[in-house]
């Protein structure tokens, strides 16, 4: 049977509220499901600027990843939820170079608002070792 940890690890951003920013599934190999990363910093501080933005939730995403013993080329699914599609290009280039040439499967929304109207990019994926 599977094994199942949530985690909120250092280095990244600890939930306003109750979810957790990842669960790792272990027992044949190892599967991590990572809560949407937005841009704040692991203090809790949000980033203005929508671009940096965009690097904010990468370096959480990465942060959690590597508290697993895991890096971008573990992803196997991306899913990245914008709130202005004047930030597609900005999002691909940054993840092009997050992912360092490793192509996951991905999903790319534009939505109306996310859960702060702060918030301009939410990022989630999985991973598996």
């Amino acid at each position: 049977m599977a094994r199942v940890t949530f985690s909120n690890p250092d280095g990244a951003p600890k939930p306003a509220s109750r979810y957790s920013q990842a669960a790792l599934i272990e027992g044949e190999g190892k599967r991590l499901v990572i809560s949407g990363q937005v841009g704040v910093a692991p203090d809790g501080t949000p980033v203005a600027d929508p671009v940096a933005q965009i690097d904010q939730a990468l370096a959480n995403l990465g942060a959690i990843l590597a508290a697993h013993g895991m890096a971008p080329a573990n992803i196997v699914k991306m899913t990245v939820f914008l709130t202005d599609t004047a930030l597609i290009s900005a999002w691909r280039g940054k993840r092009d170079a997050f992912m360092g040439g490793h192509a996951a499967t991905s999903t790319l929304l534009v939505v109306a608002a996310l859960a702060s109207p702060a918030f301009k990019v939410e990022v989630e994926a999985e991973a598996v070792a």
